[in-house]
Order: C-alpha cells, then structure tokens, then sequence
C-alpha cells in the first residue's frame, strides 16, 4: 500500500516508524509543519516527524499552507498514492487533497470519537476527569473530526495520569489500531460508521486563562486541570509565578483509585480531614513528599512545583529550598495582579505539542 503520511509532533512519531518498519506499506513521502525556531540560540528545529523521515531517507515536503502551495499539491496529485495517513499535522486539508487518494485519508484522532473532537482531545478529557480514553481512526472528511469512523481501541486513565503520560500511551496504541485499520480497509472489512453529532463534544485550543488556578476550585478540579494542561498550570507565591506540575486530591478521587501512596498517607493522618484553611493556604506539610494545600473543596498535595528559570523539583524539595511554613498561601489576592506575567516568565521551559 503506497502512503503519504501527514504528521507533526511526537504523538504521530510511532505511527510513522509502524509504516516505514511494516513489509505491506510503502511510505513515498512525509508533509510536515515547517520548522520553528526555538530555544536561547532561536535556531531551526524540525518537527519530530521530520527528524524521523529524515534518518529513513524518505521525502519530506513542509509547505506553510499545504492546501495553498501549488508544488506541494502537484507532488500529492503525481503521487498515486492509495491512502493519505494524517496524526496530528496542524494543518487542515482541503477537499481537493482529501479526495486524491484511491483509499481516502485515513486520521488518528487521540479520543473516543464524537468525544473531544478538535485540537486537544488528550488535554480536555483529562480537564473534564474522564476515566477512560482511546483512539479513534477515521475517513477524512471537511469538517473538524466530524468524518466516518473505521476503528476504535478504549484504555482507563489512572488518577496521576497526566497528558504526557496519556499521549505516549495513545501513540502507541494510535500506531497499532493504523495498522490494522489500513489492513481491513483495503480488503474491505471495514464498514465505516457515521458519527452521532448529537454526542460530539469539542476540545478547542487551550489559551493561556485555562492555565491559571483558582485555589476556590475544588481539589479534583485542580488536579485534573493540572494534569490536563501539563506542564503549564501556574499560580503566584510570594509574589512570583510558580508552575505546579504535578499534584494528587487526598479525599475526593471522584471514582478513581487512589494510588497506594495516597492511601497510606490517608491512614497516617487521621486528622488531615480535619484540616481547614482559605483556599490556597497551606494547611500542612508531609516530610518526604510535600505541601498540603485547602482548595474550595477538599485538600491537595502539591507533588512537583516548578519555579521559575528553574526546572521542575519534588514536592518536598521545594518545601525545604523556599522554607515553606504551614498557613503561607498560593494565589493570594494580594500577589494576583501578577498574573499577566505567567508566559514571559516561562518562555521556553518545558513546551510541547500534542494533538
């Protein structure tokens, strides 16, 4: 099967290495975003995709606006290609590239379709405190995730799950469920099913207010936020921008497990429950793991923090690096007016793409 796979960060990697390591397909090119400058130096840097196409020798074409470039579509029509594959490219494809292939163009979406179509399925299920996921694969059509479905593969999400975890995962599975999806579809074993627009939920691009946490929120909507928009939940503490990374709920999992850890810091403190505070003040301190923070609604411990210029620290290393006391407070009303300084603070640390 002779295929021209669209693709752009590191979610679609497996699925492309899956084809250029499979006997039954022939990947005759790559399109990819153009690169980016990035880092102090501001230097060029190829997408994952095409670093990948690169070692494997295969073409790789990086048109800003492919349904716009003339040559990069004369290539797509000359290529007779059966299937176009597209995982997270970035870019819509108009009608006139969906049709040129034999097959049609077959998508990787990382969610149960109609849930969470759009540009951030992973990080919006996450948000929402689903507790399970999947892959979806599907025929391209114009509109935004809205096409036939072929396959789907499901996987539960576990409470300290977050969308890093969670997208290696679905990568991973996105590759196999391709494969066997464009196996059943050239013989025609495949009978694609039209999804329920009733059903459909959207995943919009995250903007930078759905970073910023609200200490009266409660503790499992603070957790699912901060695994959901990873790595890059801030607040102000001591009048400074802080990232929290990574974080756990003690008494409200909201039909998860709790892990083993959690359980028994919930059995070694008792009186934890007990606890009270304004949202956003620390209310207790755990030696070996970290700060215990009053939300709205129910208590959270603050797993990783990072501050910034620096990288991200254990829960208990930052207790014992800033001295932290119980009754200091996270996102106080008197440091808020700092809020607009969240992104310059963190340019560059710790970015990544996902679909």
């Amino acid at each position: 099967m002779k295929i021209v796979f669209f693709g752009t960060p590191s979610f679609a990697v497996p699925t492309l290495e899956k084809l250029l390591n499979h006997p039954e397909f022939d990947v005759l090119a790559v399109v990819t975003q153009p690169d980016k400058r990035r880092g102090r130096g501001n230097q060029l840097i190829p997408s994952p995709v095409k670093a990948v196409a690169t070692s494997a020798n295969v073409p790789v074409w990086q048109p800003p606006r492919v349904k716009k470039d003339i040559e990069t579509l004369t290539k797509l029509k000359n290529s007779d290609a059966d299937v176009f594959v597209v995982v997270a490219y970035g870019q819509i494809l108009s009608q006139e590239i969906l049709d040129m292939p034999k097959l049609g163009c077959v998508n990787v979406h990382g969610s149960i379709l109609p849930k969470y179509r759009g540009a951030a399925p992973i990080q919006w299920c996450l948000y929402n405190g689903e507790t399970q996921t999947g892959i979806t694969t599907m025929l391209m059509d114009a509109g935004m995730d809205t096409g036939a479905m072929l396959l789907k593969a499901t996987t539960p999400i576990e409470l300290l799950n977050n969308a890093h975890d969670l997208a290696e995962k679905l990568a991973v599975m996105g590759a196999d469920l391709l494969v066997e999806t464009l196996c059943k579809l050239e013989l025609q074993e495949i009978q694609p099913i039209a999804q329920d627009n009733s059903q459909a939920t959207y995943a919009p691009l995250i903007k930078k207010e759905d970073y910023q946490l609200d200490w009266s929120k409660s503790a499992i909507q603070l957790h699912n936020q901060t695994r959901g928009f990873y790595p890059d939940c801030t607040t102000i503490f001591r009048n400074q921008p802080l990232k929290i990374t990574a974080t756990a709920p003690l008494d409200d999992a909201d039909g998860y497990e709790l892990p083993a850890e959690l359980q028994d810091l919930n059995h070694q403190l008792p009186n934890l429950s007990t606890a009270s505070g304004s949202p956003g003040e620390v209310v207790s301190i755990i030696k070996g793991m970290g700060a215990i923070v009053q939300t709205g609604e129910g208590l959270l411990l603050l797993r990783e923090i990072q501050s910034a210029g620096k990288r991200p620290q254990s829960g208990w290393d930052f207790v014992n690096g800033s001295r932290l006391a119980v009754t200091e407070v996270f996102g106080n009303a008197e440091s808020r007016v700092m809020s607009d300084c969240f992104s310059t603070s963190f340019t560059l640390l710790s970015t990544y793409a996902l679909s």
